[in-house]
């Protein structure tokens, strides 16, 4: 009889990566995998619940940070969610820390495989160490892994170690044949190449960790799907020379029925939705990773005004002293001029069942690769307004798909309130825009496919697993 098989996840700790890593996880459970799930203590708490049938098969492992020294992080950070800006590569100098008891628990288990995200470069030595397989995990869309190229790109030895220069990064790369739009704009480009390429203060850039991740890997797992990728999952098997094996996009399980209300902490926005028309409103959210400027805040705001659409916006507050700041942090009076055409909500939001009440029609968001397939199950509209890393990539691809429209900037790259409501206005009523609404529509059916994502995509991965990695 077969052993059952064993897999440790090895997630970055963000929540755009742990949140991917722990729906695998939830999927190759199903598939009755069994998972060692590893993050630091607060982090696992964060998590969502486990369904009882599941449990047998996943084993949360936490493992904490080293003690540090003081001001090192702020207390009780564990995640980039919270920690500023330019303290993030003291995160990555504490997950390194991890390695130590990270190696005990590999020769303590030996588990069949590790799947890797791309700041564990360290973990290549550990499985070197004990002949364990690495398969490397992406939680980001295809077109964006294939932008940053071959391991020779990734690495640098291709341009003798120098960074790339931003205008490179302006038009699609070479190894990409066929049209493409995805590439970054001259106000996103001039961060990439230090962002990226750099060395930071971890003595490794990002770039560098992917590269010998992917370079060690037996295979490359991503999060997408032939349907909507096929094209970018050629070049991706073609410029790595790996097996490149897409798990499907692990789409949220939709939320049930809600019993509506006033009593529940969010009775008022669910019956203030009922009463708004079928897919009329726009649901407007840039997660817990993008902390969005003052400037930005307000031309968005002025931008729902002039668009004089519906809408649900879950604002994330300032990290601000006292509630002066946080009023002054929308337009004076904003809120009580759109008070009967919109909703403002601060704070955490259930943003599953927004997205899946018959009133919301479309979306305006970051375009980060999770948010697209929470979104595009429901076959709302995208209007995008990327702000970090893959985000522009992302964007660029599903304009190119002919599902969404990015709203255009100023050449410095600010926002301006007019674009926000003309492009809100094309992709919401305007006949200009049906074919966006359609197209998501027809999306709707591959990206809310919970079978095909299931039993296809991760019923591959696990076929590939059972007879490359497991142990006989």
């Amino acid at each position: 009889m077969a052993k059952e098989l064993h897999v440790v996840m090895l997630p970055w700790s963000a929540f755009g990566h742990m949140m991917p890593f722990f729906q695998l996880s939830i999927a190759l459970a199903k598939a009755k995998v069994h998972v060692s799930y590893i993050a630091t203590p607060r982090n696992i708490q964060r998590l969502p619940k486990i369904l009882p049938d599941l449990q047998p098969f996943i084993h949360l492992v936490p493992i904490s940070f080293p003690p540090l020294e003081p001001d090192f992080l702020p207390e009780g950070a564990e995640a980039t969610v919270d920690v500023p800006f330019e303290k993030i590569d003291n995160l990555q100098i504490a997950y390194d820390l991890l390695q130590k008891p990270i190696k005990q628990f590999i020769a303590d288990q030996m588990p069949d495989c590790i799947v890797p995200d791309f700041a564990a470069y360290w973990v290549v030595d550990i499985a070197k160490e004990y002949g364990v397989p690495l398969v490397y995990f992406s939680a980001f869309s295809a077109a964006s892994s294939v932008f940053f190229g071959p391991l020779e790109n990734l690495s640098g030895v291709n341009r003798n170690y120098a960074l790339p220069s931003p205008q490179s990064l302006t038009s699609p790369p070479q190894w990409i044949t066929f049209p493409s739009l995805v590439a970054f704009k001259e106000y996103e480009a001039i961060y990439v190449p230090q962002g990226f390429w750099g060395k930071n203060s971890t003595g490794i850039s990002g770039a560098s960790r992917l590269a010998k991740v992917i370079s060690a890997s037996q295979a490359l797992a991503i999060r997408t799907c032939n349907e909507i990728e096929g094209d970018y999952l050629e070049v991706y098997k073609k410029i790595t020379g790996k097996p490149v094996i897409p798990i499907g996009v692990l789409p949220p399980e939709k939320p049930g029925k809600r019993e509506n209300t006033e009593m529940s902490p969010d009775g008022f926005m669910f019956d203030w939705l009922y009463k708004q028309s079928p897919r009329s409103v726009v649901f407007v959210g840039f997660g817990s990773e993008c902390k969005l400027s003052k400037e930005q805040v307000h031309e968005i705001a002025h931008g729902l005004e002039l668009s004089e659409l519906p809408f649900v916006w879950a604002v994330r507050k300032p990290n601000a002293a006292n509630d002066d700041e946080v009023d002054d942090f929308l337009p004076l009076g904003f809120v009580d001029r759109t008070s009967e055409k919109g909703l403002v909500c601060f704070g955490w939001v259930p943003q599953m069942e927004i997205l899946g009440h018959p009133s919301v029609g479309g979306s305006l968001f970051h375009s980060g690769w999770g948010s697209v397939i929470e979104t595009l199950q429901f076959g709302h509209c995208l209007v995008l307004l990327p702000i970090i890393v893959d985000q522009p990539l992302n964007a660029r691809l599903l304009v190119e798909k002919g599902l969404a429209a990015e709203v255009k900037r100023n050449e410095d790259g600010s926002l301006s309130r007019d674009e926000i409501a003309k492009t809100l206005r094309l992709a919401m009523v305007e006949d200009e825009g049906e074919h966006l609404r359609s197209n998501a529509t027809k999306a709707a059916a591959v990206f809310g496919d919970h079978k095909l994502h299931q039993n296809h995509y991760i019923g591959a991965f696990v076929d590939y697993l059972k007879n490359n990695v497991a142990k006989r």
